[in-house]
């Protein structure tokens, strides 16, 4: 196995130079065009070249989960990404939300998505991943959680109507999520890293939530 130093990448932020930044788009989100230029593995520095950038909050998502029933909850709700190439646009996912109030940490954004998305409060969270859904083209971040919850009586249409949403709420048992995800009706990031994540931990996680 190689050592960590050999996967440390040997360049950083000192070595791109930014030589013109433009913002040609501002709406709800943003889109930049840079010109840049970075060292290169084989010494000096670049040509420059032109990069288009889509410009996001941080986000943060939670899979709500119940080891006591041994269910899991998703939100289901239409994704305008997936209109055109999907059999259905209204896509299966996390209770996910992107940081719009100043000074709200990740867990508290969460907290409040898992209330306005699926009417449930969470317990104890873990962090699972933070991740770069697509580095190419856009500076999203998103940190990923998994969190503890009574999934009694959960389930339902949540989401804030004045913000155009219109939100289900499904529980799934755990023991249907291999079928859940060889299905193909979950195909999103953070929803795949979540689920396949909680296969590999539940029984360390049940034992540490077990009297919560």
């Amino acid at each position: 196995m190689k050592p960590m130093s050999d996967l440390t990448p040997p360049f950083g932020p000192d070595d791109v130079e930014i030589l013109e930044r433009d913002t040609p788009f501002q709406g709800f989100f943003r889109v930049d065009t840079l010109t840049l230029r970075h060292k290169q593995y084989n010494g000096g520095w670049g040509k420059p070249v032109r990069r288009e950038l889509f410009v996001r909050p941080r986000a943060s998502a939670v899979l709500p989960y119940d080891p006591r029933r041994g269910e899991i909850l998703l939100v289901e709700q239409f994704r305008v990404g997936a209109l055109e190439w999907r059999q259905s646009p209204w896509c299966l996912e996390l209770i996910a939300g992107i940081a719009d109030k100043d000074g709200e940490s990740a867990a508290d954004l969460i907290r409040r998505e898992a209330v306005e998305e699926a009417g449930i409060t969470l317990g104890e969270m873990e962090s699972i991943a933070a991740y770069m859904p697509s580095p190419g083209g856009t500076n999203e971040r998103l940190q990923v959680f998994v969190g503890h919850a009574d999934l009694a009586d959960a389930g339902g249409i949540f989401g804030c109507p004045d913000e155009g949403e219109d939100i289900r709420a499904v529980t799934v048992p755990v023991a249907e999520i291999p079928s859940l995800l060889e299905s193909g009706l979950v195909d999103n990031a953070a929803s795949l890293i979540a689920l396949q994540w909680l296969l590999l931990h539940r029984d360390r996680l049940d034992a540490a939530w077990e009297s919560a």
